[in-house]
């Protein structure tokens, strides 16, 4: 009998597992980690290390590597982005597109957010009314991608794109990483 749990037991975790976005292994994009602070608007500020954590107001949120891939703290996988600029999360959930300049949510063709040359972050409304979201410092030349990244992302965990609603990015202890995404008509 107790060879029969354990195998039951081992075929639930399996189960459960969370499946990193694709070609996990491989990496994707190659990124440029650099020394940059986002100085947000409230004061919150986010700082990249040349290590790849990603610090918001001196908490370790996230890891990037040099292969396109984020993680969290645990180690799990949150996002790859690949060669062409799409972002994936786990369970093979598109998380968008990014660019050195520019970033569109799940779902849009259209750019949400924007790096312009001073390292000025806009971020765009529904209707596209720009509105100022911070300045980054240390994103020059092909650090700027990077910083694209980490503005996506965090920009998604913190609430919906405009136009998309449902958007989020999390972890669940022993259920695994979901995004879901849902078009507002």
């Amino acid at each position: 009998m107790r060879g029969f749990s354990l195998f039951y037991g081992v075929v639930l975790l399996v189960g459960c597992a969370v499946h990193p976005p694709a070609r996990w292994a491989e990496g994707g994009a190659p990124l440029v980690l650099t020394r940059a602070t986002w100085e947000r608007p409230h004061g919150v500020v986010v700082d990249l290390l040349p290590d790849g954590r990603v610090l918001v107001d001196g908490e370790h949120l996230w890891t990037l590597d040099r292969a396109g891939r984020v993680t969290d703290g645990g180690n799990n996988p949150v996002a790859l982005l690949e060669e062409g600029g799409g972002v994936w999360g786990p369970e093979y959930q598109r998380m968008g597109g990014v660019g050195p300049t520019s970033a569109a949510p799940p779902e849009s063709g259209y750019a949400w957010l924007t790096l312009g040359p001073g390292g000025e972050v806009t971020r765009y409304s529904a209707d596209g009314e720009p509105m100022a979201a911070g300045v980054w410092r240390g994103c020059e030349g092909p650090a700027q991608q990077t910083c694209m990244l980490v503005t996506h992302l965090l920009t998604l965990k913190e609430g919906k794109p405009p136009g998309v609603s449902g958007v989020s990015v999390g972890v669940g202890i022993g259920v695994g990483i979901g995004v879901g995404v849902g078009i507002r008509r």
